[in-house]
């Protein structure tokens, strides 16, 4: 039986959104250099799970004990990460300008309108497929629903778009393609009717 928490400490949910996403086509399009694409992309993530325990939300799900997904929500607008750039920078390196240019694109794609923020949503190798990321999503769809909230995402293979297609997401605008790399699908989800 699956059991949703919220989560309290970064580092359980940065390891599962790392291990999940740390080698997608986003990740190699940012970093194209195998070796160095888990230590960024760990720090990357990590920056960004702290900040929602602050200003957002960080969800767990555990199977028998053990966590095994983790799903990261702002509400809109939230504050940005002081100092985000350099901090890119710095552990970024040579890869910071694609990290600024994703980073600029999905800023001008993001709605100006009251929402909650789908950051990330991951689930540990091998737990994928079995209903687990609809979970997560339906604990905080109906949050969202009774406060007749919507939700934006950026889906970030078409695989992720087909789950979110399912829970009631649209794609807003044209896709998001980033310059001789992946595509990103930029989703809103109007609240349902409760």
């Amino acid at each position: 039986m699956a059991k949703i928490t919220r989560l309290s400490e970064a580092e359980a949910a940065t390891d599962i959104i790392a291990d999940a996403f740390g080698n997608d086509a986003i990740s190699a399009w940012l970093i194209p250099s195998a070796r160095d694409r888990m230590p960024i992309q760990r720090r990357f993530f990590g920056m960004y799970v702290a900040h929602a325990l602050h200003h957002g939300v960080v969800y767990g799900i555990h199977e028998s004990g053990e966590l095994v997904g983790a799903a990261t929500w702002f509400t809109a607008p939230f504050p940005g990460i002081p100092g985000e750039e350099q901090v890119i920078a710095a552990f970024a390196g040579e890869n910071a300008g694609r990290y600024g240019l994703l980073g600029r694109k999905l800023v001008r794609l993001h709605p100006q309108v009251p929402h909650h923020y789908l950051n990330f949503i991951a689930l540990r190798p091998g737990r994928t497929g079995r209903g687990l990321g609809s979970l997560l999503l339906e604990e905080h769809h109906r949050r969202l629903d009774a406060q007749r909230m919507p939700a934006y995402l950026e889906a970030s293979s078409a695989d992720s778009r087909r789950l979110y297609l399912r829970h009631g997401y649209v794609d807003m605008a044209e896709p998001l393609r980033l310059p001789d790399g992946p595509v990103m699908y930029p989703m809103w989800r109007a609240p349902a009717s409760v």
